[in-house]
């Protein structure tokens, strides 16, 4: 029972309503899921900030909480989201339903938490939402775990990061303020393309820090496999691999988000 530890409650704005899964004091953070939900694997991430003195909140956007991921579940619950408006999954700005429903739980989760603001982790068909997350104040460490909106059908999508320019530009502002944005992929993997981090790069500056790890590396690990996607769970190595660049990846995650949301910490 992955998440026997955590409370739930649903969670409703502009006409959608999820169930969010609760853990922790202090301040918290937004743990969007990847395809295919709320897995094991996702809620191992999350237990590691509270860990840390965070609380985290995980919104079931899709698939079932608490199952593992498997090959033919993943499928069936990417065609579902692909097609589902409350995605926008090949929309080259930020016009879907699931950002104004995750920013005005960001504003929720930080009233409710209190703390400088709340940290955000997407991953996958959630890891672009971080962008536009910036656009709400209270989201002050966005970390894009292998951000795979829009689909990169194309070229132009390809290198598109889920905003418009003038997005862009306003998200640009928010990181040169001082609201450092964290990116994470495999350089292999064909759902986040080079030409997207590339992108970031050039809006961004120095403010976009990032980790793109050579794949596959099968010197430090042979589960660093071509077709490796999640970062932070289903191809995360083991820790007792601390030297392993996906571990590496955790910890400058896990750095990350302490720094910005506990400024004591070390």
């Amino acid at each position: 029972m992955p998440l026997a530890d955590y409370s739930s409650e649903s969670f409703t704005n502009n006409g959608i309503t999820h169930e969010v899964f609760h853990r922790g004091s202090g301040p918290c953070v937004l743990v969007a899921p990847e395809i295919p939900g709320i897995t094991p694997a996702v809620v191992a991430f999350a237990d590691r900030l509270v860990d840390l003195g965070m609380s985290v909140a995980i919104p079931s956007m899709f698939g079932v909480p608490g199952k593992p991921s498997t090959r033919p579940r993943a499928i069936r619950v990417l065609i579902r989201s692909c097609i589902s408006r409350e995605f926008h999954a090949l929309a080259l700005g930020d016009t879907a339903p699931a950002t104004v429903w995750l920013r005005a739980l960001s504003r929720s989760l930080h009233e409710r938490h209190g703390g400088p603001g709340i940290g955000f982790v997407g991953m996958c068909f959630t890891g672009g939402y971080g962008l536009a997350m910036m656009r709400e104040d209270s989201v002050i460490a966005p970390v894009l775990s292998q951000p795979s909106l829009p689909l990169p059908i194309g070229k132009t999508r390809s290198a598109n990061v889920g905003l418009y320019t003038e997005q862009l530009r306003v998200v640009a502002e928010r990181a040169e303020a001082g609201c450092p944005v964290l990116g994470l992929r495999f350089t292999s993997d064909l759902a986040v393309p080079a030409e997207r981090f590339a992108t970031l790069r050039a809006a961004l500056g120095d403010h976009f820090l990032y980790e793109e790890i050579t794949s596959p590396d099968d010197s430090l690990d042979p589960r660093v496999q071509k077709l490796a996607h999640g970062v932070l769970t289903e191809d995360l190595a083991p820790d007792s691999s601390p030297e392993h660049p996906t571990q590496v990846a955790l910890s400058r995650t896990l750095k990350f988000l302490s720094e910005r949301l506990l400024p004591s910490a070390d």
